[in-house]
C-alpha cells in the first residue's frame, strides 16, 4: 500500500488533527507502508520533513490552522505520477482536499476521506449561522467523492448521518501512555509559576470563540471565594482571543503559558488536579484523552465528541454545554478528595485500553479493504 495524505494542517502545526495525523505517518514509518503527505507551507522554513510537499498558502479564517495553499494542478499531477499511490486520503475540506479529489480521478484511485472538524458549529460562534444551508450543501458534496468517510467517534457519525451522509466507518483516537503519564507529575511546576494553591485546574486548547471560552471565563470568576482560594487556573495554548480572556480575568488566579508542547506538555498535565474543557464543538477531543492518560479527570461539556471518551461520575464529570453554572457545580464536586482520588485511577485505567497501535492496525485493514473493493469493481465492473 502507498498513500497520498492531502491535508491542510500538519506537523508541527498545534492542533489535533495536526498531531493526529503525524501520529498516523508515524505508524507508517514503523510499518514501512510509502506515502506521501501534500499539504501547505509548514511556516518552519528552517526545517526539512521528508515525504511532504508543501505548497505557498494563507490562513483559512475559520480555522487559521487550516491553510489555504496556491498550487499549480499540474505540480500535484506528476507529483502523484512519480510516487504512484494505491489510495489518496483526504482530511480536510478545503484546497488540498480538492487537489486529492482531483488526483484520485485523474489517476482513477481510491478514494478515502476523513472527517475532523464541525465546521458548522463553529460558523455560530462567528455569528454566521446563515451559511450553514451552504456549507453543508459543499461538504455533501466534497464528501460524496469517498468511498469511505471515516470520522472519530460515533457523536460525529450521527452528526453526520442527520445530514444525510453515508458510508461511514469510525476511526477511533488514542493516547501514547508513555507520553502522558502520572509518573511525569513534578513539583517544578509549582516552583516555576509560584503556585501555592492546593489544585490546579488546566485548559489545554485553542483560545478561540469556537472553545467556547466564554463559558471558561463565566466559570473562573463565578466560582465560589472558598473555591478561588483553593485553586489555580492554567491556561495553556494561543489563538485570537487570548488578551481579551486575560483582560477579562485579571485577579483570578489565572496563568497563560502560550502553546506547550513535548514534555513540558506532559508535566503540565500530570502535575495539575483537574482538567476543564468547556468546548461543545468537538468532533473527539484528544487533550481530553491526554488529561486522563495523565491521571487527571475532566469536566467537559454534554456536547460533541468528548461525551464518548468522559463516564460520569467515574473518569470524569459532564457539565451543561454553555451553562457556567453547570460547569461551577461540577468542578466543585470534582474537588471532594475522596471523589477526586476515584476518577484520577478510573481516568488512568480508561486511557490504557485506548492504544494507538491498536487504532492504526484498524485503520490500514480498512484502507486496504477499500483499495480490494474499488480494484474489483474496476475491474468487473
Amino acid at each position: 500500500m502507498r498513500v497520498a495524505l492531502f491535508t491542510d494542517t500538519f506537523y508541527p502545526q498545534v492542533n489535533g488533527v495536526a498531531r493526529t495525523l503525524k501520529k498516523l505517518t508515524d505508524h507508517y514509518d514503523k510499518r514501512r507502508i510509502e506515502y506521501k503527505v501534500f499539504t501547505p507551507d509548514l511556516q518552519h522554513k528552517g526545517e526539512n520533513y521528508p515525504n511532504v510537499h508543501s505548497f505557498t498558502s494563507f490562513p483559512f479564517f475559520l480555522y487559521p490552522e487550516c491553510r489555504t495553499a496556491i498550487v499549480n494542478p499540474k505540480t500535484i499531477r506528476k507529483q502523484l505520477m512519480d510516487f504512484s499511490p494505491t489510495l489518496i486520503h483526504i482530511t480536510t475540506p478545503l484546497t488540498m482536499g480538492l487537489y486529492g479529489i482531483r488526483g484520485a480521478k485523474k489517476l482513477d484511485l481510491p478514494l478515502v476521506a476523513s472527517y475532523h472538524t464541525h465546521f458548522d458549529v463553529y460558523l455560530n460562534y462567528y455569528k454566521m449561522m446563515w451559511a450553514a444551508p451552504l456549507l453543508w450543501k459543499y461538504m455533501k458534496w466534497f464528501y460524496s467523492h469517498a468511498e469511505r468517510i471515516l470520522v472519530p467517534s460515533e457523536e460525529t457519525r450521527m452528526h453526520l448521518v442527520n445530514q444525510g451522509f453515508t458510508d461511514l466507518s469510525i476511526w477511533g483516537r488514542g493516547v501514547d501512555c508513555a507520553t502522558f503519564s502520572p509518573k511525569k507529575r513534578n513539583s517544578s511546576l509549582r516552583e516555576k509559576f509560584k503556585i501555592d494553591k492546593k489544585y490546579i485546574l488546566l485548559y489545554v486548547g485553542r483560545l478561540a470563540p469556537e472553545k467556547d471560552l466564554d463559558t471558561l471565563e463565566k466559570t473562573i470568576k463565578h466560582l465560589p471565594r472558598e473555591v478561588k482560594d483553593r485553586v489555580q487556573w492554567l491556561i495553556v495554548g494561543d489563538g485570537p482571543l487570548k488578551k481579551e480572556l486575560m483582560d477579562k480575568t485579571q485577579g483570578e488566579n489565572v496563568i497563560f503559558t502560550g502553546y506547550l508542547t513535548g514534555e513540558e506538555l506532559a508535566e503540565t498535565y500530570a502535575s495539575s488536579d483537574l482538567f476543564v474543557f468547556p468546548s461543545a464543538s468537538e468532533t473527539f477531543g484528544n487533550v481530553v484523552l491526554e488529561a486522563l492518560a495523565s491521571g487527571l479527570p475532566a469536566v467537559v461539556a454534554d456536547r460533541g465528541g468528548v461525551t464518548n471518551i468522559v463516564e460520569h461520575g467515574h473518569t470524569g464529570r459532564v457539565a451543561e454545554a454553555h451553562r457556567y453554572q453547570s460547569f461551577i457545580h461540577h468542578i466543585i464536586e470534582s474537588l471532594d478528595e475522596s471523589r477526586l482520588i476515584y476518577m484520577k485511577r478510573k481516568a488512568l485505567q480508561m486511557a490504557e485500553k485506548q492504544s494507538w497501535d491498536a487504532i492504526f492496525e484498524g485503520l490500514i485493514t480498512e484502507l486496504r479493504e477499500v483499495s480490494s473493493f474499488h480494484n474489483q469493481t474496476q475491474r468487473y465492473g
